[in-house]
């Protein structure tokens, strides 16, 4: 099912064997940004992490992703919120060829 994203602040998206890869976990994502429940959503082979509603918060990850060998739009991207609010976005994982 679409992950809906939230309008007004940046959404972290991650592929999960990506996210895996890494070594990363829920709970630092946790620690670090004080997330909900409802703030880091898994569907299929895609994570969303947001609203991210601290300052430099998403430049500092985007770094740290990076710095872990993980590619910006290959493995993550980031959603800056930034659409009208007329504008609903849901995200989910392409299927690929061999997902049939």
């Amino acid at each position: 099912m679409p992950l809906e994203l939230t309008r007004g602040y940046p959404t972290l998206l991650i592929k999960r064997s990506a996210f895996e890869r890494a070594g990363l976990t829920r709970n630092a994502f946790d620690e670090r940004l004080g997330l909900t429940p409802d703030e880091f959503r898994v569907e299929r082979g895609l994570i969303a992490i947001g609203p991210i509603v601290e300052d430099g918060a998403v430049e500092a990850i985007l770094a740290e992703l990076e710095s872990l060998g993980l590619s910006y739009y290959d493995d993550f991207f980031d959603l800056s919120g930034n659409w009208p609010d007329w504008l609903a976005l849901f995200a989910m994982e392409a299927r690929t060829p061999s997902d049939g």
